[in-house]
Order: C-alpha cells, then sequence, then structure tokens
C-alpha cells in the first residue's frame, strides 16, 4: 500500500515527470511496431506511410534518457514529443484523405475498411504524454 500512497501523491502534487517520461518510451515503442506492421501490410503504398516508422521512435530512447536526466527531460523529450504529435495529427488528415479518396467517398463500409480513422491520434498521445512529462516536477525532488 505504501508503494500506491507514493504513487498517488507524486500524481496529486505534479510529481509524475520520470513515470511519464518511461510509459512515453513505452507506449513509443508499442506504436512504432503497431504503425509497421499496419502500413507494412499495406506495402507502404504512400511514402509519407514512413514518417511515423521513423518519428514515433525517437521516443524511446528520448524517453529513457528522461527518466535518467532531468535535463533531457527538460529538452530532448519535449522536441521529439512535438514532433510526434505533428506526425501524429499529419496521419489523421492523410488517412481521413484516404478514406474520400476510396469508391464512394465516407462511407460506412471505407470507415471500415479503409485507413484507420484514429490510429494516428494515438500516436499523438503518446507525443502528447512526452510534453506532459516535460512540464511536471521529478519524483523526489
Amino acid at each position: 500500500m505504501a508503494l500506491v500512497d507514493t504513487l498517488l501523491h507524486d500524481v496529486r502534487t505534479g510529481r509524475f515527470e520520470r513515470t511519464l517520461a518511461a510509459l512515453t518510451a513505452g507506449g513509443a515503442a508499442i506504436t512504432a511496431g503497431e504503425s509497421f506492421m499496419a502500413h507494412d501490410g499495406a506495402s507502404f503504398g504512400n511514402k509519407m506511410m514512413w514518417w511515423p516508422i521513423a518519428v514515433v521512435p525517437t521516443a524511446v530512447p528520448a524517453g529513457v534518457a528522461a527518466v535518467v536526466s532531468q535535463r533531457a527531460a527538460h529538452t530532448v523529450l519535449p522536441f521529439v514529443s512535438a514532433a510526434i504529435v505533428a506526425n501524429g495529427l499529419q496521419g489523421t488528415y492523410l488517412h481521413w484523405r484516404g478514406i474520400r479518396q476510396r469508391p464512394g467517398g465516407v462511407t460506412r463500409y471505407n470507415l471500415e475498411a479503409g485507413p484507420p480513422v484514429f490510429a494516428p491520434l494515438l500516436a499523438s498521445l503518446v507525443g502528447g504524454m512526452g510534453l506532459l512529462a516535460a512540464v511536471l516536477r521529478r519524483e523526489g525532488s
């Protein structure tokens, strides 16, 4: 119970930087893997499909560095995280464009069978976690 109490106290007082940086690194690894599999399944038909494969994994070393170094948490992690948020927003636009370009346009079938509408926003969420980690206070300080 002491661990849970400490964790809740840290969250309530905004001392969650290291934990959120670690979650960002883990989330980026999972998101990058999922993006790679989905885009590989589509044979990387559009060159833009390589962008999340290049951008999202950069949060893994940045998140690990932020766990170890407070300086990295305030310099490298927010830079990388902002790039991931931007890439996720760009991907959302491209996925919607891909759905609109399918025969029939935006239909229920195309929404279900076309590019996943909200998947790029999940990458943006990982980037948002990194941005939030950069403004929180460090545990134990």
